[in-house]
């Protein structure tokens, strides 16, 4: 639908909301997303345009376009199938990102340039506004001189905030998704129904289609990364082993640790090698889950060699897993993920890192925020955790329920048996 920019009228639309199917309350969900080359939105959608189409009649480039994502990495690491439909077209991308999703910026195919800036409306510890820090922004964008801007945010996000600033640094064309009236911040105003619980990656690659941007015959629409990766066999050993990633970007969403190390532990005595992963700020935690086990040695020692698949001596854990906590970059853990048979970690950003290399996910997910919306995209994975628990859609940070219950009462034995479902073939003794 297309109408006149101005007017007010132009509100929500309203349809069935044909969201992702999700699993049994308190069961396991397995699912294997399909391919995004389906058209991104679910439910009914209204478009309003003003001014010339993305692209010009003859095909030309659409000249630089800047790609707005301010919040985590897994977020942006969500926005990569419309980065790449934007840069089909463009002569340049450049994306302008927060401190927590820089490194996963710089991983986006299709991405020349990466701008960072403290967005104090999406930041979880958002600094002052400030006169200075406004025009720090402006001056960046100025620079850069983009001919038109897309900006990418989730349902609970405004698009309202950037947009002004955009204006404010004379980006002649913006396009987003805006509930609220938007008078003349944008040129492009999609509008969603918010009800329907539509994936994250589509939903943004919904924002590139209306602004006349799409998918270049041949992507499938799943997210990725800039390949060639980095080498990590010196830190994992040969590929096959199953990740561990205990951590989570809040606390609301993280496994309890004592499952996380039991789960290890039980993986060990099912025949899988271990990779324990975290953050810098993780390490202890890392250490904890590993049970100990020291690093991985730089010759590839310690736990490089297969452990029997049944049978036998059950191997000391120490010489089945390594700790890699605070050990890797982003793209060296995005190797990490890419060499594993599975990955088992909460709703956070390795989550969606792991599916980006195209590895199967058994993912904790606490129903602070929608699985149907944040599930990992694109691969086989089983979703565990209690969907109906008192916490859901509560976005909290911070489990409001005593006791965590909606993880907490996923056993680490549910786990092992869930990887075993995506990663049936154990490694083979040598």
């Amino acid at each position: 639908m297309t109408g006149p920019m101005n007017d007010p009228a132009n509100g929500p639309a309203s349809g069935p909301a044909n969201g992702a199917a999700s699993g049994p309350a308190n069961g396991d969900a397995t699912r294997s997303m399909p391919a995004a080359a389906r058209p991104a939105t679910t439910a009914t959608t209204v478009t309003a345009v003003i001014g010339a189409p993305a692209r010009a009649v003859n095909g030309a480039p659409a000249g630089t376009v800047l790609v707005v994502r301010l919040d985590n990495a897994g977020d942006v690491l969500l926005a990569g199938p419309a980065v790449r439909a934007v840069a089909a077209s463009a002569r340049r991308v450049v994306l302008l990102a927060g401190p927590n999703g820089r490194a996963a910026a710089g991983l986006l195919p299709g991405v020349d340039r990466v701008l960072e800036w403290r967005a104090p409306w999406i930041d979880p510890d958002p600094q002052p506004v400030t006169g200075p820090h406004v025009i720090r922004l402006i001056r960046l964008i100025r620079e850069i001189a983009p001919d038109q801007a897309l900006i990418l945010t989730s349902f609970h996000q405004s698009s309202l905030p950037p947009a002004l600033l955009l204006r404010l640094a004379g980006v002649p064309r913006i396009a987003a998704i805006s509930e609220d009236y938007p008078g003349s911040l944008l040129d492009v105003r999609h509008i969603v129904d918010e009800t329907a619980d539509v994936p994250e990656p589509e939903r943004m690659l919904a924002v590139a289609r209306a602004a006349g941007f799409d998918l270049p015959p041949g992507d499938d629409g799943r997210l990725a990364v800039r390949r060639p990766l980095p080498s990590v066999a010196h830190l994992t050993g040969p590929p096959g082993y199953v990740v561990v990633h205990p951590g989570a970007s809040a606390p609301a969403r993280a496994w309890p640790e004592g499952h996380c190390a039991e789960a290890v532990r039980e993986l060990v005595r099912a025949g899988r090698r271990v990779v324990v992963t975290g953050g810098p700020g993780e390490c202890e935690l890392t250490r904890r889950v590993a049970g100990g086990a020291g690093h991985a040695g730089t010759d590839g020692s310690a736990a490089g060699e297969a452990v029997p698949e049944s049978g036998g001596a059950v191997p000391d854990t120490a010489e089945a897993v390594r700790d890699l906590g605070g050990r890797t970059s982003l793209a060296e853990l995005a190797a990490v993920l890419a060499g594993a048979s599975a990955v088992v970690v909460a709703n956070t950003g390795p989550a969606h890192l792991a599916a980006a290399v195209g590895t199967p996910v058994v993912i904790l997910f606490a129903p602070v925020v929608p699985a149907a919306r944040w599930a990992p995209y694109g691969v086989p994975s089983v979703l565990l955790g209690d969907q109906g628990a008192p916490c859901a859609g509560s976005r909290a940070r911070i489990c409001p329920v005593p006791g965590h219950p909606c993880l907490s009462s996923v056993s680490p034995a549910r786990v092992v048996e869930a990887v075993g479902r995506l990663a049936p073939v154990r490694e083979a003794v040598p």
